[in-house]
């Protein structure tokens, strides 16, 4: 596990680290992606970005919260547990487990301490377990898989680092969004701007599927596309 090149980084013992926590962004902005369906962020941020193969553990409930991220061994939770001890209300524990599925980094009891905490969720590159309680709801969690088999606690780990989850690279205080369609993550330097450009597109969704439910739909929309390719339509 490659430490980051700081001086401070230095003064930690061969694989540890903790990164400073990134600046809050506004509550209210954090609310109001809520109402934004992971799809329509990701349509405005070019269709091609977010996690691939993360499934919801704890039902449809929207996942909104600012990343605290950590980096582990695969099947070890060490570092997790004290990234939850340092985050604050909302915040969502982000994690990069490898994609290793052999042993679950996050389960019951850490869901309940989440719970206590109202920390905003959980999305691993990796496995959970006690499937039950996350289907309870109340508190969001994404992972690749779940298993019955439980993690270690020896380390190594880092906090407050770029992370890599299921081909979605997560900064420290980047603002995370889930739902049923998936994961992705948006730059907190992006974050109001981009509200602003879903807000929008809702409403142009809103418009077309109008005339799709009444049958009013324009068909040149997609004849002048053919056009442009050199289809004769």
């Amino acid at each position: 596990m490659t430490e980051p090149t700081t001086t401070a980084a230095a003064q930690w013992p061969t694989g540890y680290f903790i990164g400073e926590r990134a600046p809050d962004l506004p509550p209210e902005l954090i609310q109001a992606f809520r109402d934004i369906p992971v799809a329509v962020a990701g349509d405005c941020l070019g269709r091609s970005v977010g996690a691939v193969g993360l499934h919801a553990y704890h039902g449809a409930a929207p996942l909104s919260g600012q990343a605290v991220t950590v980096k582990i061994r695969p099947g070890d939770n060490l570092m997790v547990h004290k990234a939850m001890m340092d985050a604050h209300e909302g915040d969502v524990i982000v994690i990069e487990g490898g994609g290793d599925l052999s042993q679950a980094v996050i389960g019951g009891l850490i869901r309940t301490s989440a719970l206590a905490k109202r920390l905003g969720g959980f999305v691993i590159d990796g496995a959970l377990r006690d499937v039950a309680e996350w289907q309870e709801g109340g508190m969001p969690a994404f992972a690749l898989g779940h298993t019955h088999r439980g993690p270690t606690k020896d380390g190594p780990g880092q906090i407050n680092v770029p992370v890599a989850i299921a081909g979605l690279v997560v900064n420290p205080g980047d603002l995370v969004l889930g739902d049923l369609d998936g994961v992705l993550a948006v730059p907190a330097s992006r974050a109001e701007s981009l509200l602003a450009d879903a807000r929008k597109h809702l409403e142009r969704e809103a418009r077309i599927r109008t005339q799709n439910e009444q049958g009013t739909a324009d068909p040149e929309r997609f004849n002048a596309l053919l056009r442009s390719k050199g289809l004769p339509v």
